[in-house]
């Protein structure tokens, strides 16, 4: 059976719940500003030591000094789902060992030049849960 959608609300979670939803999940979405246009490029990706790792198709020149990574679990029918925005800056990966661990433990969204490591040190976690209002 369907939830109408007027019975749903988004709430804030915690931190640590986004945190958690967030390591629960495999792929997100990469998005940044080059040349004042909003980029947005799907992506891998693994929570480890504090900082979020991602593999996605992005020339490591147009790497952006800050990035904003979203993940989300939305199934409207059930009435149920997530969403998770980590805001932060960002490092290639380019120490061999080290890349070639996350290339193994990331499936790649593509291969070739665009394949870029990144790791973003989260400075804004915010995460919200989809939920029926109350009456």
């Amino acid at each position: 059976m369907s939830t109408p959608s007027s019975d749903l609300r988004m709430v804030e979670v915690s931190g640590a719940e986004a945190l958690w939803l967030l390591e629960s999940s495999a792929l997100g979405r990469l998005v940044y500003v080059q040349r004042e246009t909003a980029l947005v490029r799907p992506a891998r990706h693994v929570w480890e030591f504090g900082r979020l790792v991602v593999r996605t198709p992005v020339q490591v020149a147009a790497v952006p000094r800050t990035a904003t990574y979203h993940v989300e679990e939305i199934r409207p029918q059930a009435g149920t789902g997530w969403t998770v925005t980590v805001v932060g800056p960002v490092e290639v990966i380019s120490d061999p060992h080290e890349a070639g661990h996350y290339q193994r433990t990331l499936t790649s969204c593509s291969h070739g030049p665009h394949d870029t490591l990144l790791r973003i040190k989260p400075q804004t976690v915010t995460g919200f849960r989809l939920a029926r209002a109350e009456a």
